[in-house]
């Protein structure tokens, strides 16, 4: 029998999604609760979207394959039982035996959280990036236009990422003000290795007046890393989920997408 399940973690203690020699990934974490409640042996698990340290999940979808039969419920609240404080899975569901996690998906969304203040992040530290300078939103949504649609963004890759092609489809991307707060969302078929953080650099480039929105253009022309600006910090950065064929009826949203701010653009 394959499950699907929906996670949501604070990505601060972890050193990412996959599972490392340490044990201190949120994959480790998850497969040991698993097998802590079903008391079959290892579980093995496949993610929708691998995060980086330090990054966080609203809906970060998993399944697996297992001969243990439960409700639900019973799946979400007794692996729970087993997960630290900051790991949580939200929901769970049966789905057909070619369902995948990640290959199954329709595409993908990520939201970033910028604190804008002169002084640091104390509360939300680790919970959002920051920046001290002001930003023009209005030159970030002019930069970002440049990045929608089908491109070749070699330029926003990271060296290590291991996708097989740089070209991606950009859907979508909405920037807003929530007080102090500024808030990204992007949403795309798919995302390189840093792809998101690289482009959070850039914007917050042109958002503080360093570089002109038509910069932009001239980087994803580049295909080249280092016409890029540096990769931004991971702390604001939260893996909304993914999206899938609506006939598979797999949740695309969580509480926790209502803990993040809103706002108007």
């Amino acid at each position: 029998m394959r499950l699907a399940l929906g996670l949501s973690y604070r990505g601060c203690a972890y050193q990412g999604w996959q599972s490392q020699p340490a044990g201190r990934s949120v994959q480790d974490h998850l497969e040991a609760a698993l097998a802590a409640f079903t008391a079959a042996g290892p579980v093995g698990t496949v993610c929708a979207g691998r995060t980086d340290a330090g990054v966080h999940a609203l809906n970060q979808v998993v399944h697996f394959d297992v001969d243990v039969e439960r409700e639900p419920f019973s799946w979400v609240r007794g692996t729970n039982r087993f997960l630290p404080r900051d790991i949580a899975v939200q929901w769970c569901q049966t789905v057909p035996d070619g369902f995948h996690a990640r290959t199954s998906a329709l595409g993908r969304r990520y939201t970033y959280v910028l604190l804008e203040s002169p002084v640091r992040p104390s509360i939300d530290h680790g919970l959002c990036g920051w920046v001290f300078r002001a930003l023009d939103g209005e030159a970030m949504r002019q930069a970002a236009g440049h990045l929608m649609g089908e491109h070749d963004f070699s330029s926003f890759r990271a060296a290590e990422c291991q996708a097989p092609t740089p070209v991606k489809t950009v859907r979508d991307i909405r920037i807003a003000r929530c007080g102090a707060y500024w808030r990204f969302d992007f949403d795309a078929n798919a995302f390189l290795h840093h792809m998101v953080r690289n482009i959070m650099g850039c914007l917050v480039a042109v958002g503080a007046g360093r570089h002109h929105p038509d910069w932009l253009r001239e980087v994803l022309a580049a295909r080249s890393r280092d016409a890029a600006a540096p990769t931004f910090a991971p702390d604001g950065l939260y893996f909304a989920g993914p999206y899938y064929d609506a006939a598979l009826r797999l949740a695309e949203r969580t509480a926790a997408h209502d803990w993040l701010p809103t706002g108007t653009a």
